[in-house]
């Protein structure tokens, strides 16, 4: 036999070096193992030498000791992670041959619950298509119909739902309706146990006044999503609807759900006690004024509101283009010629409630001035009624394009809110809960229109427009609207400013300067016009600029011309003869 020769080569230990010299894989297997398994190298100093992994060392020292020799000429099974544990296989093959109509996914979903591993649809596809199905599988459970007790077959759907299987699948295999199915989930989850066994029947109950022309109004109220469920019970009942706050709270879910709408964002907060609470009507008033964020044009906007804390209903409530000290008197005249005075008046410490002349018309009408404690709005029970005002009409304030239609939607939310019912009386004993039901016909301190005239004469007085629009206040014609020819208009005056004024709605406004005297002025500059209801139908003939356009003039001073008064003589009544002869 003839055999190859060698050429003479140095023995070495070097792995890099060995491998050259090796003509068989098997032999490059045992001259990696060999220095472990004979003379009991570490595996990780072999590693480290030959630059294979210390984890294929271990394995092939662990096949070698079982195998010997043998496992140097077998090849090593590969591991496939992604197989599943013969387990799963068996329960997916037994699930699939007690119920065909199972689908991939709901055998995913039933192993995931049974051994926290879901398998893909594609694997399970795969295994159902090799795997050989058994020749019968018994049925863990009867038909429903076939079961004896109630219990057993309730029992039979929890159980099922529990390891997994959906709501078509056990209605599918125990041959039973989807509903029946529901009802039984539902049950055991709000009764457990007692929810398995029969219930005696329920007496009827009267038809449900949920309709859907009501459902229909909810939706509607719900496009304001800053109404809550209290809120829509009083609007619904205002139109004759009557729904209890908890079902409107389920409506209004029911609509989220469905629609996708957005919920008010309430946040919790402590009571505290009130330092001004009322125990009578017309104890205290509460003033305050709150910026609407309108983008209308022209200026901010803010509402002056007045409200009487014990009612909680709105007396004064104003739409304007300024929060100056006219337009605060303004809301309380009114408030005061329509309910009469209060007792007391609360405001936090703007100025506009703190001037000299507000407080000297407090004087006159009787009113002791209050004040809440500094940064402490909670006090202050206009700050619930403008977070109301908030809810029920910011949404339907930014949708308004003119300043007209602000107003209309400013004077339907004072009704609205005056008319439906409050969080503050519903545990009322005699059963009225709006405010103008709380607050009836009971007035304050009853003036007349002569007697409220001079109390607010330093800052009040009344003006006929003249054709032209302009009104003839000292010595000065101011241009108040044309369109108001022949109409009376007030004029209020403050140290600084006047404004013209038709109906509680401000015309024009002029910064004035003073003379010495404190009366007559020195100087009157235009201001502001304002957006009015009332345009004049016949535009000016001649087009004049802004500059041409004099909206204040002075007139020239009328000089009273003294009349000499004639001087009287008396005739003489008696001569001294007619004296003489009567004698």
């Amino acid at each position: 036999m003839a055999t190859r020769k060698r050429a003479l080569l140095t023995p070495t230990d070097d792995w890099h070096q060995l491998q050259f010299q090796l003509d068989w894989p098997e032999q490059g297997k045992y001259e990696l193992i060999r220095p472990v398994v004979v003379f009991g190298a570490p595996p990780v100093e072999r590693a480290r030498q030959t630059g294979v992994s210390a984890r294929t060392i271990y394995r092939r020292v662990e096949r070698f000791d079982q195998l010997g020799m043998q496992s140097l000429f077998e090849a090593e099974p590969v591991e496939d992670r992604r197989a599943l544990p013969p387990a799963i296989r068996q329960a997916i093959v037994q699930l699939k041959a007690e119920y065909p109509a199972f689908r991939p996914n709901e055998l995913a979903t039933i192993c995931e619950v049974r051994f926290e591993r879901r398998p893909s649809r594609a694997t399970i596809r795969k295994l159902l298509a090799a795997e050989t199905p058994p020749a019968a599988v018994p049925r863990r459970f009867s038909r429903y119909v076939e079961m004896a007790g109630p219990r057993d077959r309730r029992g039979a759907i929890v159980r099922l739902h529990a390891e997994g299987w959906n709501i078509a699948s056990i209605a599918g295999y125990l041959e039973t309706s989807r509903p029946t199915v529901y009802a039984t989930l539902k049950h055991w989850i709000e009764e457990g146990v007692r929810g398995l066994a029969d219930k005696p029947p329920m007496p009827q109950q009267p038809a449900t006044k949920t309709t859907l022309w009501a459902m229909n109004e909810v939706r509607k109220l719900q496009q304001n999503p800053e109404l809550g469920a209290f809120r829509i019970h009083a609007a619904l009942e205002q139109l004759g609807i009557r729904l209890s706050t908890r079902t409107c709270g389920r409506i209004l879910a029911r609509n989220r759900k469905l629609y996708g709408l957005r919920g008010p964002e309430a946040t919790p907060r402590e009571p505290k006690a009130m330092p001004f609470k009322a125990d009578r009507r017309h104890q205290y008033w509460t003033v305050d004024v709150r910026y609407l964020d309108h983008q209308l044009g022209d200026g901010n906007i803010y509402s002056i509101t007045i409200l009487d804390n014990y009612s909680r209903f709105i007396v004064g409530s104003l739409v304007s283009r300024t929060q100056d000290q006219r337009a605060f008197l303004q809301v309380l005249l009114s408030a005061v010629t329509e309910y009469g005075a209060p007792e007391a008046l609360v405001s936090d410490g703007g100025g506009i409630f703190r001037a000299k002349r507000a407080m000297a018309i407090y004087a006159a009408l009787g009113i002791q001035k209050e004040q809440i404690a500094r940064r402490q709005p909670w006090q202050s029970y206009i700050e619930t009624g403008f977070n109301v005002q908030r809810r029920m009409a910011d949404y339907h304030f930014s949708r308004a394009t003119t300043w007209e239609e602000l107003l209309e939607r400013h004077a339907a939310w004072v009704h609205d809110y005056n008319s439906q019912k409050h969080w503050a009386h519903l545990k009322r004993q005699d059963g009225r809960r709006s405010p103008a039901k709380v607050l009836q016909w009971v007035t304050g301190r009853v003036f007349d229109d002569r007697n409220l005239a001079r109390i607010f004469a330093p800052l009040l007085t009344s003006r006929r427009v003249d054709q032209q629009g302009y009104v003839r206040f000292r010595n000065w014609r101011l241009y108040g609207e044309r369109g108001l020819a022949d109409q009376p208009a007030c004029v209020w005056i403050t140290e600084e400013e006047v404004t013209i004024q038709f109906a509680e709605e401000p015309l024009t406004s002029y910064d004035v300067t003073y003379q010495r005297d404190r009366q007559h002025f020195r100087q009157v500059t235009p201001k502001r016009i304002f957006e009015s209801r009332y345009p004049s139908p016949q535009p000016p003939l001649p087009e004049l600029n802004r500059e041409d356009w004099r909206l204040a003039i002075e007139l020239p001073r009328r000089r009273r011309h003294r009349r000499s008064r004639p001087t009287l003589i008396q005739a003489v009544l008696f001569t001294p003869d007619d004296v003489a002869i009567g004698r």
